[in-house]
């Protein structure tokens, strides 16, 4: 098969890309020049090895073909820079993502992580360099550990299973900062407070340290929260972090119930109020998730789906830019 030949798609994979567009133009924003800036986030369930073929066969592993990562840049292509969690340390459907999306696009990502908790995965970064470009800071966030019995209770004795990774973009004159996480899922909802705890307090920190250069600062990622208002939720936005608020309500991967959705997802960044601490000077004018599962599952159960494209929906926001 050919570089053509793969990244070409056959008649039935380009209808159903037709159809995601349709679904895709009823619920995203277009990209409107020196206008707006589309940022998302998207936990793409072990996004690693990909089958060469545009269909899996029965019994073949990994199910996640060309089609599929074709369906998913049709959603990442809408973006200006988007969040990816689960890049494993395998980025054969990485490269394939890119082939797809096109010269037009860049990534930035880390290492993987090291040991159980860190699952082999990457953090990522893609961009439309048309749009977006990076603007000189790339990080991962480290923890400082005090040594001895001055820990408090409660907080991290460790570094973080997935190091959250912070890089910094310009669009139409305006720098932001974007810090994404994939927090460890623990064995208990316990498990998860000091990570979010510290997040928090390392961002607010960061930001007063930020606040004379007047950069924007938005938290993205996978925080694994269970519910709003929750203890997890709690120590989350106990620093400050709203999440946005178009998101509220929204459930976060296709197993929720409508009634009972997760807040495992998140884009928030520091309101006004707070003092030493930058404000968003990126107005947020909306917002929203993609639902996959009606254009995509055909006759698979939603495990089946969910190793196709993924457990997860796809989040975005949208911010006006200010003109100078």
């Amino acid at each position: 098969m050919s570089e053509a030949d793969i990244v070409a798609a056959p008649p039935a994979v380009a209808a159903e890309v037709a159809r995601l567009d349709a679904a895709l133009d009823k619920v995203m924003p277009a990209k409107a020049p020196h206008g707006n800036l589309v940022i998302g986030t998207w936990n793409l369930r072990d996004f690693a090895d990909l089958t060469k073929a545009w269909e899996t066969s029965a019994g073949a592993s990994p199910a996640r073909n060309f089609a599929d990562v074709t369906y998913i840049a049709a959603f990442i292509r809408r973006c200006d820079v988007i969040a990816i969690q689960e890049v494993r340390g395998n980025l054969r459907a990485l490269r394939h993502l890119l082939k797809v999306l096109g010269d037009d696009w860049g990534f930035i990502l880390t290492d993987v992580a090291r040991g159980p908790a860190g699952n082999d995965e990457r953090l990522a970064f893609l961009f439309d360099t048309q749009r977006v470009k990076p603007s000189g800071l790339a990080c991962e966030l480290v923890v400082w550990v005090e040594s001895g019995p001055q820990i408090a209770t409660g907080a991290l004795s460790r570094q973080f299973a997935r190091t959250p990774y912070a890089v910094s973009f310009v669009s139409s004159g305006q720098t932001f900062i974007l810090v994404t996480l994939h927090i460890d899922y623990g064995k208990q909802p316990g498990d998860r407070i000091p990570e979010l705890k510290e997040i928090a307090s390392w961002l607010a920190s960061w930001a007063e340290r930020e606040y004379d250069w007047d950069h924007n600062l938005i938290a993205l990622g996978d925080f694994n929260i269970d519910r709003e208002n929750d203890p997890l939720y709690q120590a989350f936005t106990s620093t400050g972090l709203t999440p946005a608020p178009q998101l509220t309500g929204l459930r976060r991967t296709i197993f929720d119930r409508p009634a009972r959705p997760h807040y495992y997802d998140q884009i928030a960044w520091f309101t006004r109020g707070q003092a030493e601490r930058p404000v968003l000077n990126l107005d947020c004018i909306g917002g929203g998730s993609f639902d996959f599962v009606p254009e995509l599952r055909g006759g698979r159960t939603l495990t089946q789906l969910s190793w196709h494209i993924s457990d997860h929906y796809p989040l975005w926001a949208e911010f006006a830019v200010p003109r100078n």
